[in-house]
């Protein structure tokens, strides 16, 4: 496994590449390890390199999440990593297939999967991931958690199937847009803090609380990942660019909407007990910042 710390200090250029690492490492660290584990268990499968690949470079940012939530209100385990590694895997097989719908040439600064081992394995490994996921919710036996995985997948792929028809729409609005980034990515955020609530007995209200912060953080985290990327054509943002009389009015709704839903994400952490855990979470709204 790739050594995030050299005589204590942490890698530069591994930060440039995730900035979470400088605050977040020891979780990151821990994370890797667990993920190192689950694939240990497929050592012999024709999936194990395609896997290891796919996982390089990484943020981690939803497995953070789930970590995080958990420790805020109880404590982590075993468990913990476990339910982690799913929500990392369930992000990973929809980058995969994503990659391929968008025809993406670059990812993480590497081929995308499909350029690097074809698009037969690119489906073959979506499934096998879908099958890691199952295996590692039988392993928690707690049929709450495996639903919200099963929902949050069926809502990104809900989330995609929007997009595509949109595509082609001379209508679009920013309710659909909001509506696909929701589905499409914070409903992946969102499950990692409820999950992370579910994993360490939070009350109903803390899990609610929790749930409602990785909503908001999930759809200001995509907002800002699009006002960066607002030159890809195959943005649904582009096309509210496109349609607008001024883009500036665009972007002004954006930066918006954005400190809109970053100020929805530190309310529902109110709920939650101060401690540090909490206050990384915290920390975790300020990716979300924007200056055009």
């Amino acid at each position: 496994m790739k050594k995030f710390f050299q005589l204590g200090i942490l890698d530069r250029k591994n930060i440039e590449i995730n900035p979470l690492l400088e605050t977040y490492g020891k979780y990151i660290k821990k994370i890797d390890q667990a993920l190192d584990a689950e694939l240990s268990l497929y050592s012999e499968s024709e999936f194990i390199e395609p896997l290891k690949y796919s996982l390089e470079g990484g943020k981690r940012i939803r497995p953070i999440i789930l970590t995080l939530s958990a420790e805020s209100i109880g404590k982590i385990d075993d468990n913990t990593f476990s339910a982690s590694c799913a929500v990392e895997f369930l992000h990973m097989e929809s980058i995969i297939h994503d990659d391929i719908i968008d025809n993406e040439t670059m990812r993480r600064q590497k081929d995308p999967f499909h350029i690097k081992f074809g698009y037969n394995t690119s489906v073959l490994t979506g499934d096998f991931v879908l099958g890691l996921i199952l295996a590692i919710c039988s392993r928690l036996d707690n049929a709450r958690i495996t639903k919200d995985l099963a929902s949050t997948a069926m809502l990104m792929s809900e989330g995609e199937m929007i997009e595509n028809r949109l595509e082609t729409s001379e209508d679009v609005t920013f309710d659909d847009y909001l509506k696909v980034i929701e589905y499409k990515t914070a409903t992946a955020f969102e499950a990692a803090s409820r999950i992370g609530g579910i994993i360490a007995n939070g009350t109903e209200e803390q899990i609610e609380a929790l749930s409602e912060y990785g909503l908001n953080l999930g759809i200001a985290y995509q907002i800002r990942d699009d006002l960066f990327d607002w030159k890809n054509e195959d943005k649904l943002f582009n096309t509210l660019i496109k349609k607008s009389a001024d883009p500036r009015d665009v972007f002004n709704k954006m930066e918006d909407l954005l400190k809109e839903y970053a100020e929805k994400a530190k309310a529902g952490l109110r709920r939650i007990p101060d401690s540090d855990a909490k206050m990384n979470l915290e920390n975790l709204i300020k990716f979300t910042s924007f200056k055009a």
